[in-house]
């Protein structure tokens, strides 16, 4: 009896680890695709922070025409522009605006607000390969696409105030509300013609504050432009994306969100940069150049997994950000812009406590734009400055529309 027992035990055994050997390798295989996700999940999002994060160009108020005496000239108020556009010498309104939207100075107030609205539009896709090939040519797996939308509301609250027609100082806050919605295949089972989605808010934040000085340093002529020097520092007073959790979207094992969505980088910055701006009547030239240095930040988690808190530290790739453009003046209140713009990001660096640092793959960014706006002087005070946006390049948004009211003082 002892002997048909063990003959009925031993296949039951074999079962059994035959049993527990296939669980193992579909846990190490489940696991293996929820630490890609991770992985794919912090690339693109560190991406769409780097650029949503990129230091906006010098904003440009509007400019109260320069009040001129019966007998002043053009050349004595020291304008040096325009003097074509009327009989009696003195610049078109639009082309003064333009002008300074360009330079940054505003001839007629030292003081001014400016409140900004604008909206981003973020779209990608990634493909994902479980499988192999076989005979170099066919693909034995599963197949999906994931895909992430993204929409990026800003309130932006400027003020500045211009000192001798010299220097600039600034301060800016964001107030910032994001949705995304991620898409990912896997759904039924891990089907790869079944799709779900999960859309993630985050109400309206702080962002991260930014102050900025400039001085103007050379004077337009016939044969230089005029020139401005500035630098800007950014504090991470929004929320950092670093430690948000992953959460698993039910129905479907290839899908994990974030349970929040950042408003901020988390790190200091520091940005010297470099303005350009010549003036060939009716038109303005205009070119910027500035260089985001990013510090290195401690932070008290790293870790996406539930339950898991990883302190470490942070190092954002630095970036280099360059425009150029051309304005033009439409008529005595109205002008018009077009430029290009391009940002070039190094990938970022993450190091947990007692670990090496460690590259983010895929988190440098090669973001290029096309804007083209305009400038409209409602009254002496007010300006409206629409602008669109339109990204060239995948890493940068799909567009984004922004206007802008000046009101100086």
């Amino acid at each position: 009896m002892a002997g048909v027992a063990a003959l009925v035990a031993l296949p039951l055994q074999a079962a059994t680890e035959a049993e527990a050997s296939t669980l193992q390798h579909q846990l190490i295989e489940l696991k293996d695709r929820y630490e890609s996700q991770q992985k794919a999940l912090m690339v693109l999002e560190q991406r769409l922070r780097q650029i949503e994060a990129q230091p906006p160009a010098p904003q440009r108020p509007a400019t109260r025409p320069l009040s001129k005496q019966p007998n002043e000239t053009v050349a004595q108020q020291g304008s040096g522009y325009g003097t074509s556009l009327q009989d009696d010498n003195t610049p078109a309104r639009s082309v003064e605006n333009l002008y300074d939207e360009a330079s940054g100075f505003f001839g007629g107030g030292a003081f001014s607000v400016e409140t900004g609205l604008s909206y981003s539009h973020y779209d990608t896709r990634q493909l994902f390969l479980n499988g192999f090939l076989a005979l170099d040519s066919i693909f034995l797996g599963n197949l999906g696409v994931d895909q992430i939308n993204s929409d990026y509301f800003t309130l932006d609250l400027t003020s500045r105030y211009n000192w001798h027609q010299r220097w600039q100082f600034d301060v800016n806050a964001p107030i910032v509300y994001r949705q995304s919605t991620y898409e990912s295949a896997g759904a039924a089972g891990g089907a790869s013609n079944q799709i779900s989605d999960e859309t993630v808010k985050g109400d309206p934040r702080l962002g991260d504050v930014n102050f900025g000085v400039s001085y103007k340093f050379m004077d337009e002529s016939e044969s230089q432009p005029d020139a401005v020097v500035s630098f800007r520092v950014k504090a991470p007073t929004g929320d950092e994306p670093y430690g948000i959790k992953l959460e698993p979207v039910p129905g479907n094992n290839n899908l994990n969100v974030p349970e929040d969505l950042p408003t901020g980088n988390g790190v200091w910055s520091v940005t010297p940069g470099l303005s350009l701006v010549k003036t060939v009547d009716p038109a303005v030239l205009f070119g910027n150049i500035s260089y985001t240095y990013n510090l290195e930040e401690s932070v008290d988690d790293l870790s996406p997994t539930q339950g898991v808190k990883q302190p470490g530290k942070v190092k954002l790739g630095n970036w280099f950000q360059y425009g150029m453009g051309l304005a033009f003046a439409l008529n005595e209140r109205m002008s018009l812009s077009m430029s290009y713009s391009q940002l070039i990001a190094q990938k970022s660096k993450v190091k947990s406590d007692g670990l090496e640092w460690e590259t983010v793959s895929g988190s440098d960014a090669n973001a290029a734009y096309f804007n083209i706006g305009s400038t409209f002087a409602v009254n002496q005070n007010l300006t409206v400055v629409p602008n669109l946006s339109i990204g060239l390049t995948p890493d940068s948004p799909d567009f984004t529309f922004s206007v802008k009211f000046p009101y100086y003082f």
